[in-house]
């Protein structure tokens, strides 16, 4: 099927009729056909076409310069149109193969240029989802530090815990709970990045205050 002077009442309507089951002027991708029958169609079809309404406002949703890397394709326009969309080449004789395109090379090129602009996309996109922070998984404790009795001087050893200083933790509040027979416990939370900081060296550590701590354990933990 062919459409007239797309300028025309009568045109316009061929058009509207052209593509009624096709979504582009060639081929399964937008090509410069489309770009020179935009071009001389000037404005929006009437809402009475809406198959050529929907192809024009698609077209025109692509800039300029999104419009000029469009690959080349051909118009059916009848003869009594103008157009300046490439022909295909004459052949040299009717009976010379060398012009017959057996594998489809039109349609590797559409397929190449799609591709081409589906890989810029996806850079794009991976390249903006790289810039976003990274999630911190971090880890909320409340330690239960044991004196050795109830002489224990109980500031002086959770001033010495607090002198724990590792790249990643942060400690918070913290109280004393009584145990029995006069002894107190120190209850003391801390905040830990979960990449940083081991919990099992960080007791550890705690424990190395032997003359003030008995031991160390675990009251709580929750994924923050």
């Amino acid at each position: 099927m062919a459409f007239g002077d797309v300028k025309t009442d009568q045109g316009i309507k061929e058009l509207n009729t052209y593509l009624a089951d096709k979504s582009y002027i060639s081929g399964y991708t937008p090509t410069q056909a489309d770009v020179k029958v935009f071009e001389q169609v000037g404005k929006a079809p009437a809402a009475s076409l809406p198959n050529a309404l929907r192809w024009y406002k698609h077209i025109a949703s692509y800039s300029v310069a999104e419009r000029k890397t469009f690959p080349e394709g051909v118009t059916p326009l009848t003869a009594g149109a103008k157009t300046t969309t490439t022909a295909p080449p004459a052949k040299k004789d009717e009976d010379d193969d060398d012009d017959v395109d057996l594998f489809g090379s039109g349609d590797e090129e559409e397929d190449a240029e799609a591709a081409r602009i589906r890989e810029e996309r996806l850079k794009a996109y991976a390249d903006k989802k790289s810039k976003k922070p990274a999630l911190i998984a971090k880890s909320s404790i409340i330690l239960d530090v044991k004196p050795w009795d109830d002489e224990t001087d109980m500031k002086e050893m959770e001033k010495l815990v607090r002198t724990i200083e590792m790249d990643g933790l942060l400690w918070g509040a913290s109280k004393l709970v009584p145990v029995g027979y006069g002894i107190n416990k120190l209850q003391i939370m801390c905040v830990i990045e979960d990449d940083k900081v081991s919990v099992d060296l960080l007791t550890e550590k705690i424990q190395e205050f032997e003359d003030f701590v008995q031991s160390v354990d675990i009251a709580a933990f929750n994924k923050i």
